[in-house]
């Protein structure tokens, strides 16, 4: 999402890192850059006047232009203020109430209200092991009671019955009388959204409050309306009192200036972040992490994150002692490749590691294909067991079978066969040198040259 941002800070801090000593004049300029590279970004105006005006009265200072390295000062003044724009610190769904606890969506229609409301079911249910009830009270729109039924079956979440002619007071009522019955948690009310505001909107999901009381008011917003999703935040803040706000599409190409603005704006903590289209897509919002993606230094603790989440403890060290051993096959590289597409792929994992303007540059420019984990995949798949836990048998005959049932060329399996005999190689060079092994031979390539 903050691609076109991220390179532009990046552009402007390495001017000023190569600089031995700053003046009020790089500093100036510096910040003149900033102005337009938020504005470009989307990020409404007061915001991007507030954050420079701010930012600039400090990088002035002589704590930082006295400082050793002046230009790294002025990042981390940039970051702090980032940070404080964001929202300072990470907020969660707030369920601190006696239950069933109402949670209630809203937003405009097209934002992806239904769906992150499963998204939000699955995830309450999962990680905090709470009983979620989830109702639709969007009567307006064709079939979106039978959407959120359909998304519920596939979360495996229990969703209110719909009875027909009922009005979205009474499906909340019913719903909150379900749930004291039956005993959930949590009830997610996904109420009915428009093209645009009106009073009409307003004044059914202020009917809709009253009756349920809800513990938290979330607004859906799409990442990719810039600066009409902060107008949507502030009139909706205005009349229901929002008390957070999950952001979707943001996987898209969506300059960054909602996620910039909304907090500023409205005061509101930005809680989730919608990531793609799977119901597991949805993160938890983290100003510093995404401070720090912005300014191109990556967000290892994320990444690390997403890894503990897709990867069982277990078969890791499984893996690893396979290794040690020199016993690495076929197998194993297939749950590897699975691994790193549940991450997000090459391209996802690469978003959260840093210098990572470069390093989209170099990708680029060796044309890396992520279609190539497919394929790496396909042929191990084509293999039988025995030639999977044997490579070696692997001759030419075998490797015109398995490229033509995976639809490949039998240099795409020569190749793959290379790259993994150059593993298995580093990997026994390793075992032989120790830990400092790696360090000295480096990791072979996985992607084809």
């Amino acid at each position: 999402m903050f691609d076109g941002l991220r390179t532009r800070f990046e552009d402007v801090f390495d001017r000023l890192k190569r600089r031995g000593a700053l003046s009020e004049g790089d500093v100036s300029a510096a910040m003149r850059e900033i102005r337009i590279a938020l504005l470009e970004a989307d990020v409404a105006l007061p915001v991007v006047k507030e954050f420079t005006d701010e930012v600039g009265a400090e990088a002035v200072g002589q704590e930082v232009l006295r400082s050793i390295n002046p230009g790294q000062m002025v990042v981390k003044v940039v970051n702090d203020r980032l940070v404080e724009m964001l929202g300072a610190s990470s907020e969660g769904i707030d369920l601190a109430a006696a239950p069933p606890v109402a949670v209630m969506m809203v937003g405009l229609q097209g934002s992806g209200k239904t769906t992150t409301t499963a998204k939000l079911g699955k995830r309450l249910a999962g990680q905090d092991r709470k009983k979620v009830l989830m109702a639709s009270l969007d009567v307006r729109r064709p079939a979106a009671q039978e959407q959120l039924a359909v998304l519920g079956a596939q979360a495996e979440l229990a969703t209110l019955p719909v009875i027909p002619l009922q009005t979205p007071r009474m499906i909340a009522d019913r719903a909150m009388e379900t749930a004291r019955k039956e005993g959930y948690d949590v009830v997610l009310l996904d109420t009915a959204g428009r093209l645009a505001i009106d009073d009409a909107l307003m004044d059914e999901a202020a009917t809709i409050a009253d009756a349920a009381s809800p513990r938290e008011t979330l607004l859906v917003a799409d990442a990719m309306t810039g600066q009409d999703a902060v107008a949507t935040a502030s009139a909706f803040h205005q009349r229901l009192g929002l008390t957070g706000i999950i952001l979707t599409r943001v996987d898209g190409d969506a300059r960054g200036g909602a996620a910039l603005s909304m907090r500023a704006v409205t005061g509101c903590p930005i809680k989730l972040l919608g990531t793609g289209e799977g119901l597991d897509a949805l993160e938890p919002f983290h100003p510093d992490r995404i401070a720090s993606r912005i300014l191109g230094m990556g967000d290892v603790v994320s990444l690390v994150e997403k890894a503990q989440e897709t990867i069982a403890e277990e078969e890791a060290e499984k893996l690893a002692r396979k290794m040690q051993k020199g016993q690495f096959d076929f197998d194993d590289l297939a749950k590897q490749l699975r691994q790193i597409r549940t991450m997000g792929g090459l391209g996802g994992i690469a978003q959260l590691l840093p210098g990572i303007g470069k390093m989209q540059k170099q990708l680029a420019n060796a044309n890396v294909d992520e279609a190539v984990l497919v394929r790496q995949e396909a042929i191990i798949c084509s293999m039988t067991p025995t030639e999977r836990r044997r490579p070696e048998i692997i001759k030419a005959s075998r490797k015109r079978r398995i490229a033509a049932g995976s639809g490949v060329t039998v240099q795409d399996v020569n190749r793959l066969m290379k790259q993994f005999q150059e593993m298995n190689r580093m990997m026994k060079k390793m075992n032989r040198l120790g830990r400092k092994g790696l360090m000295r031979g480096g990791m072979p390539p996985m992607m084809p040259r």
